[in-house]
């Protein structure tokens, strides 16, 4: 970044240099990265995300009605094995904010051939995400261990939306969120759940399954579910094009750090591409 500054006047523009005059040393982003871990308050990362919302919204950016809601994970800083051995002589986790997660199910043959199906772990951390379909605009997230259940911060998602005036009429998520009580908080709040349900609501055999019946012949549910393939692709962008499939830092803050400002990187690219109606491409200090 301090080379890329130095070289290119467009750069030195956007920071408010003067053409003679030189970017600041390389490591004052390192020590901006080390006391924003040492604060340890979480509403920084937040009031930053939100303001840039803001000037996205200020910009004349139109956000859609639907939001989508899930979580990425990201594995953590540490060689498991040698982590474990350290551990059997007596000595602290590398990372002890680090927690072990289920990553997702796949299909597999056992030696006789039967075909199972088999969950994946990691060890890391998970960052909980909400995203405007229309504009592929993060606009909320949470950093949480790896172990955290998903569904618990689906409401918490919602209300930093709301705070933000974003206007939401849907919610969509998968089935790690199909909670009775994230289904009702919508409700309770005027909005549609596209929250994704389990084949045990619709295939139960009492009466009360007619209410989840009704809901998966929705429009709104509908609507919903069909756009929440885009929240993956993005976590794709996150993790190809930004190293945000592995973390960086050690702790929860060092994560957060990580995980926020990869979310400001791809938020700016895409307001960059919304704004001007083209793709976002980097130069490099050679070129």
């Amino acid at each position: 970044m301090e080379t890329f500054v130095n070289e290119n006047l467009p750069a030195k523009y956007f920071v408010g240099q003067a053409v003679t005059e030189a970017a600041p040393d390389h490591s004052t982003l390192t020590a901006y990265r080390e006391r924003l871990k040492k604060n340890g308050k979480w509403e920084i990362f937040k009031s930053m995300l939100q303001d840039l919302i803001k000037i996205a919204i200020e910009k004349g950016i139109q956000f859609g009605s639907i939001q989508i809601v899930d979580s990425v994970h990201s594995v953590a800083n540490v060689n498991v094995q040698k982590d474990e051995q350290r551990q059997k002589k007596k000595k602290g986790p590398r990372d002890p904010d680090a927690g072990w997660g289920a990553k997702h199910k796949r299909k597999v043959r056992s030696p006789d051939g039967k075909e199972e199906e088999q969950t994946e772990y990691f060890f890391g951390y998970k960052a909980h995400t909400s995203m405007n379909a229309a504009t592929n605009l993060i606009t909320s997230l949470e950093v949480t261990s790896g172990k955290v259940y998903d569904g618990d911060h689906f409401c918490n998602l919602v209300d930093q939306d709301l705070e933000q005036g974003i206007p939401v009429e849907i919610y969509t998520a998968d089935k790690g969120y199909d909670d009775g009580d994230n289904h009702y908080y919508l409700e309770s709040k005027g909005l549609h759940s596209a929250i994704r349900l389990k084949r045990t609501r619709t295939e139960k055999k009492d009466k009360n399954k007619q209410i989840w019946l009704d809901l998966r012949a929705s429009e709104p549910y509908k609507q919903g579910l069909k756009e929440r393939y885009k929240i993956e692709r993005k976590f794709g962008e996150g993790k190809q094009n930004h190293g945000l499939g592995r973390c960086r830092y050690l702790g929860l803050m060092g994560f957060a750090v990580q995980a926020f400002f990869t979310v400001f990187v791809l938020n700016v690219k895409r307001m960059v591409k919304l704004l001007t109606g083209t793709g976002f491409k980097t130069q490099s200090a050679t070129t």
